[in-house]
This record gives structure tokens, sequence and C-alpha cells, in this order.
């Protein structure tokens, strides 16, 4: 049983670095592109975003739920108490700024590909989006930021 709970808890540690690396990689990424007001820059690195967070992302947000309800089940924790409760409510609250993000980056992408295609400046649509992006990332990023504190330090709650 020792052994499938350490595969477990390695699976899971690096759902957890998954999510944390992609999630700050991409917002740098995306934030420098942006940066460059270069609507080819632009659709290029946003196509490459969209693709690291189909893989990356996605598979770490399908990973993490079952890797840690089955840590769980084999520690004889409640999941909807204390810590784990606390981060299954942070996890939500992620996924509430995330999945309006994947579709802004793809809506980002496609915008940047046309303003490129027709070497014309990126549209308002494209600022008003990358504006709602930025701010959508703290909240995210932040929510994922306790979770990993809440995973290590197991706090009494």
């Amino acid at each position: 049983m020792m052994e499938l709970y350490l595969a477990l808890k390695t699976l899971h540690v690096i759902g957890a670095t998954m999510l944390l690396g992609t999630g700050a990689g991409i917002a740098f990424f995306m934030l420098m592109a942006h940066r460059t007001g270069d609507a080819r820059i632009i659709a290029h690195v946003a196509g490459i975003v969209v693709i690291a967070d189909t893989i990356f992302t996605a598979s770490a947000v399908i990973l993490q739920p079952i890797t840690g309800a089955a840590l769980a089940n084999i520690a004889g924790w409640p999941l909807f108490e204390g810590w784990i409760g606390l981060s299954l409510l942070l996890y939500v609250v992620t996924g509430l700024f995330w999945l309006p993000v994947v579709w802004m980056q793809w809506r980002m992408r496609n915008l940047a590909r046309a303003a490129a295609a027709a070497r014309k400046d990126l549209p308002a649509e494209y600022h008003w989006l990358f504006r709602l992006w930025f701010a959508c990332g703290f909240p995210a990023f932040a929510a994922v930021i306790g979770i990993v504190w809440l995973m290590v330090a197991k706090p009494n709650l």
C-alpha cells in the first residue's frame, strides 16, 4: 500500500508543479508577447500557449482530483473537511477563472492571427480580452499558490 501511496503522491506533486509552472510560464510568455504590440508575435506565442494549456494544464487539471482523492482515501482523510476541503474550494475557484481564460487565449490568438494576416493593428476586442485575461490570472494564481501551501503545511483547520 505504501508503494501505491508514494506513486500517487509523486503524480500529485507533478500535477501541482505542472499547474503552477505552466500557469506562470503561459502568463509570462503571453505578457511578453503582448508588450511587443506585434500581431504576428502575439499570434505565434498565443498559438503555443493554447497548445501548452491544452496539453499540460488540462492534463494536470484532470490528474489532480483523481490522485488527491486516492491519496486522501488511502490516508483516511475526509475529502470535504479541513485543509483538503479548503483545497477543493480553491480548486473550484481556480477552475472558475481558468475556463474563461482558456477561451480568451483562443480568441486572442485568432484575433492576432487575423490582424497579422490583414497587416492591421490588433482590434479593441483583443485589448479588452487581454486586460480581462490578465485580471483573471491573479485570483487563479493566488488560489493555486494557496492549494500548494495547504498541501505542504496540512494545517489543522
